[in-house]
């Protein structure tokens, strides 16, 4: 296959971390990545070289490029964690990939141009009934909403509450409570998002700034007892809630999308009502997971996908020359729907 020696990309225009945390919201896409024309970088041992169709832009990749997130920034790389895109070169022992079109995890060089290289073991050959942009949101988002169904499931109790439940996270997990017989207790902060979850399975969809929210999630506490409260926002609303769950609760915290630092007002309950803060990072995840276990979590991902009973909701597609110019309105915008990258 023919591969071109450039190609254009958006890369970051500072390594490491950095001393603030604002949240993912970006409102000038110029402070953080440089638009630019760079080599095609080469695939080594165990590598391929995959020419990009799709990528898809997370919570966790806007967190990244500003420096706020669990990893290093590397200056001048390309930006981007996920995708996908046929493999059109390959280095020593992965010849087997080229000319499939795989889902990947950008691991050498970020998905965010229009080649990527990464790790073989990286890609997963998509079936041909799984779409572009559901094969570019392979990795983040589904295998993010099976480790956490299943940490749902091990709490003894059929009902969890989700922050951010517009989110295409949590519309995942709906399916999946959905499928399964579990009650999900979903927070969302427009009535335009209410209709839509109760389609997808939610048990419960609440509006968090209704005058009668208190009295309604209350309400569940009592005749329900979720004891799993699946958390993005982790402000002094997912505080207050999580301090008015049942005994054994669960704060389990995966993202930030607000810069507001929230106050822990009873700390005696982690004593006497054994209740627990932990985080969820995808990457720990698959660190310390047995093999099976992803690769069963990996073929449910594309069966949920293939049998429609999964799907990427997607409100825009921008390509990477007009990212500058038309991402931070389509960010602003994206709870309706996905924003994808395209070359």
């Amino acid at each position: 296959m023919s591969v071109a020696e450039t190609m254009f990309a958006l890369t970051l225009r500072e390594g490491g971390f950095s001393a603030t945390a604002e949240g993912p919201a970006i409102r000038d896409l110029d402070t953080w990545l440089k638009a630019e024309t760079i080599p095609v970088p080469q695939p080594g041992a165990g590598q391929v070289l995959v020419r990009l169709v799709e990528a898809t832009i997370n919570p966790s990749d806007l967190h990244f490029i500003k420096g706020e997130y669990g990893i290093p920034r590397v200056k001048g790389a390309p930006a981007g964690f996920e995708g996908c895109g046929t493999v059109v070169a390959a280095g020593a022992g992965a010849e087997r990939l080229v000319g499939k079109r795989v889902g990947f995890v950008a691991t050498a060089s970020g998905a965010w141009a229009e080649y990527v290289v990464t790790d073989a073991t990286s890609c997963v050959p998509v079936l041909d009934a799984v779409s572009d942009s559901d094969a570019a949101a392979l990795f983040v988002n589904p295998l993010t909403a099976i480790a956490m169904f299943s940490e749902v499931k091990d709490a003894g109790s059929k009902c969890f509450i989700m922050s951010a439940a517009a989110s295409q996270l949590c519309k995942l997990i709906a399916g999946l409570a959905r499928e399964e017989g579990y009650s999900a207790v979903s927070l969302v902060r427009r009535d335009d998002q209410i209709g839509h979850l109760q389609e997808l399975g939610a048990t419960h969809v609440l509006n968090v700034t209704a005058p009668d929210f208190k009295s309604r999630i209350g309400e569940i506490m009592k005749s329900e007892k979720p004891r799993v409260f699946l958390d993005a926002v982790a402000d002094q609303m997912s505080s207050d809630l999580f301090f008015a769950m049942p005994s054994r609760a669960q704060w389990v915290v995966y993202g930030k999308l607000s810069p507001e630092l929230p106050v822990l007002s009873q700390p005696g309950q982690f004593i006497f009502m054994e209740k627990q803060i932990r985080g969820f990072w995808l990457t720990r995840w698959l660190k310390v997971s047995a093999p099976e276990t992803v690769m069963q979590a990996g073929r449910k991902v594309q069966e949920m996908f293939a049998t429609g009973k999964w799907s990427t909701d997607v409100r825009a597609r921008v390509s990477l020359r007009d990212a500058h110019s038309r991402l931070p309105e389509e960010l602003a915008r994206a709870n309706t729907g996905k924003v994808m990258l395209v070359p």
